[in-house]
């Protein structure tokens, strides 16, 4: 065999190893399908562009949230492309009416520290304070909290009303640091995290 062909086949090999390593360890799906009487969270797919920016095209959505001009749509489209890309994105479907409501992901999972990101939340503002995205956020942590040990979430760190929101849900403080987006700029973030632990002693979690 010439020596440009074994290093194909050991490269191949390697790949492949990775590849079926990376499915071995990854025991878990990023986009399960979870939903409960309200709201479902079904994997985002390329097709879903237009009726998330639908929701999505309200400029008040984004007054906090560091990247202000997300409401364009050539802005809009970057941070779709990424959500897509990630693998673990979701569009959140209003079970009643079968609208998007809005979107949200897990990403950055780190087997070793066995902790993971949940992000890039957003909702129509016709779905703000009406309960939707603490009933999401139970079902996001119920799940994932069968798997990893702690969850990270990053919020702007001019952006109150979700650090409010993360609050709420029992996410602290761990510092701060500068977050790079998918095609954007990079802004400056509050790190929460939440631990399965202290999830799990919360009454009504599971």
């Amino acid at each position: 065999m010439k020596e440009s062909n074994r290093i194909g086949l050991k490269s191949l090999i390697f790949d492949t190893i990775d590849d079926t390593f990376s499915l071995v360890t990854m025991n878990f799906s990023l986009q399960p399908l979870l939903e409960n009487d309200y709201v479902a969270l079904v994997p985002l797919s390329e097709t879903d562009f237009e009726p998330l920016y639908a929701a999505a095209s309200d400029e008040k959505i984004w007054e906090q949230h560091p990247n202000k001009d997300r409401w364009k749509r050539e802005v809009f489209r970057l941070f779709f492309e990424g959500a897509v890309n990630s693998k673990g994105a979701f569009k959140i479907i209003d079970k009643q009416t079968g609208e998007i409501a809005g979107s949200t992901r897990f990403y950055d999972y780190d087997e070793e520290a066995r902790s993971i990101l949940i992000g890039y939340t957003f909702y129509a503002t016709k779905y703000w304070g009406k309960g939707i995205n603490p009933a999401v956020k139970k079902m996001m942590l119920d799940y994932i909290f069968q798997y990893v040990d702690t969850v990270y979430l990053h919020v702007g760190a001019d952006n109150i009303r979700s650090q409010t929101a993360v609050e709420r849900i029992g996410g602290v403080s761990v510092g701060k640091r500068e977050v790079a987006y998918y095609g954007e700029p990079s802004r400056t973030n509050v790190v929460y995290h939440i631990t399965k632990e202290s999830w799990l002693s919360t009454p009504g979690n599971s």
